[in-house]
């Protein structure tokens, strides 16, 4: 019986042991607001409440360095963006007090195919795939909008989301990347092109009776 409450008294100061030092070390949460996904040439989007002159899109150079006003560069390639946004605050406390700030990676995407103004955009991840067409003037009339494709490196990537979902997911759900392409295909058969066919067939037509009159 002595042995067994020793055993028990024993085991009671281990597990009150163990309790301030779990404590004090949780288990870290996953942050997947990686600045690293950014690369040379995107921006980052800084906004401090309060104060537009210390607001606005801020570059990344080949260093991975972003400059911004009164802190100067920040290598950005191993930041969180809560690590930045707290070094920012840390900064920026020195001037005004409790300053809030918002800090969003805004990744470069080509949006390209029937689209309207296919270019090179500055996206926010928390946008939807419908959300970059709109932001490229919307799709054309030639366009399939159930074939909308996500290349990377000039491979295609599938989505395994079906067309109702891929609305609503955002595209850091979809895995989208910084330097991906979203292309939207074009139909098979179009107005434009029974148009072409309509005006070879007159000609055709009109060739034909000049030469069997």
């Amino acid at each position: 019986m002595r042995r067994f409450a020793s055993t028990l008294a024993a085991v009671l100061l281990a597990v009150l042991a163990a309790g301030p030092a779990a404590a004090q070390n949780p288990p870290s949460a996953p942050d997947t607001l990686r600045i690293i996904a950014v690369r040379p040439g995107d921006v980052v989007k800084i906004q401090v409440w309060g104060h537009e002159e210390l607001s606005g899109e801020f570059p990344i150079d080949e260093n991975y360095d972003l400059f911004y006003p009164i802190v100067g560069a920040i290598n950005v390639r191993e930041l969180t963006v809560r690590q930045l946004r707290d070094r920012l605050n840390h900064e920026l406390e020195s001037l005004f007090q409790h300053p809030f700030i918002v800090v969003v990676p805004l990744f470069r995407i080509a949006v390209l195919g029937e689209v309207q103004r296919p270019s090179l955009y500055s996206i926010d991840p928390t946008m939807t795939v419908y959300d970059v067409i709109a932001l490229a003037g919307g799709v054309t009339m030639a366009a399939n909008q159930r074939k909308i494709q996500l290349l990377r490196g000039g491979e295609e990537v599938r989505i395994a989301l079906d067309a109702t979902a891929i609305g609503r997911a955002t595209l850091r759900d979809l895995g989208v990347r910084s330097g991906d392409h979203i292309v939207v295909a074009r139909k098979r058969f179009t107005r434009d092109d029974l148009s072409f066919f309509l005006q070879v067939a007159t000609f055709g037509l009109v060739i034909y009776t000049v030469f069997h009159k």
